[in-house]
């Protein structure tokens, strides 16, 4: 895909897909890279700094030793995002990996990059998915709690058979066959007036985007709950949303033979995160 892109590695700026690993890096054979994702929306970037924290936390389940600290990594976005027009939609994506090692990495040889792109946000509207026949792994069998590019192969699995069936994406089950999250985004459903996503259990990332919604409808009076939830609970509730940071907050229509009308609940979550976006989300050094 050809879209406008900056990356900075080691103190200088690159154009374009720049090559950055060799058929010897560890992470090209190895998939040993953990990688994070913030939104520049005409230069409102909401949760900048958690983001940037994250990657570094993410790194650490792999032994990663993060060269840079987080208010280096926000101002280094902030340089990407400037190279852009005011009003662009931007993907802002630091990435570790390591470069040496046969099978078990060199852990001094961690490396980092940024790269900040176009990414134009998805139109609000109904999303249909379906059911997908693959599962997330458990703590024991993968690094799930690190945003690792490792975990997204299965991602990618589920998210094709989605499409390949005329669906936008799809619901993965966890190991013991409970509702953990959609492909690449996290679920919510409302139920009698109460917000329920999946218990935090370590089979899938508490996105930054899940938590901030969290925090942003428990303030607006909303009783929030993190349960665990089965397929039944789904094809009972009232609504159903999707939160991710790539495309926020988008309401979801159907899953599986379930329809759905578009709720309030969706509809306030959006509003409630863009307003926070424009409060909190301008550069703040």
């Amino acid at each position: 895909m050809d879209r406008a892109s900056f990356t900075w590695k080691d103190g200088t700026w690159f154009e374009g897909n720049e090559p950055m690993l060799g058929p010897m890096s560890h992470a090209w054979w190895m998939a040993s890279s953990v990688f994070d994702g913030a939104r520049s929306i005409a230069r409102l970037v909401p949760d900048l700094d958690r983001h940037c924290a994250r990657i570094i936390e993410s790194g650490k389940a792999f032994g990663m030793t993060a060269p840079l600290t987080a208010d280096e990594i926000i101002a280094l976005a902030w340089e990407g995002i400037e190279k852009f027009p005011e009003d662009a939609e931007l993907y802002i994506r630091p990435m570790m990996y390591f470069e040496d090692g046969f099978v078990a990495p060199d852990l001094e040889s961690t490396q980092f990059i940024l790269t900040v792109f176009e990414a134009p946000m998805p139109a609000w509207g109904g999303i249909k998915t379906m059911i997908s026949s693959y599962r997330r792994p458990s703590p024991e069998a993968a690094p799930t709690n690190a945003k690792a590019s490792c975990l997204y192969p299965n991602v990618a699995r589920a998210m094709m058979e989605a499409r390949q069936k005329g669906f936008g994406t799809a619901v993965v089950l966890d190991a013991m066959g409970n509702v953990a999250e959609f492909a690449t985004n996290n679920l919510f459903i409302v139920r009698d007036g109460t917000v329920q996503t999946p218990a935090a259990n370590g089979a899938f990332l508490s996105g930054l985007t899940r938590r901030r919604v969290m925090e942003l409808l428990t303030d607006d009076g909303y009783d929030v709950a993190e349960i665990t939830l089965t397929l039944a609970d789904l094809a009972a509730a009232d609504e159903v949303f999707l939160t991710g940071n790539y495309s926020k907050v988008q309401p979801v229509i159907q899953v599986a033979d379930t329809h759905y009308q578009i709720g309030p609940v969706a509809k306030r979550a959006r509003e409630l995160y863009f307003e926070f976006a424009e409060r909190e989300g301008g550069r703040k050094i």
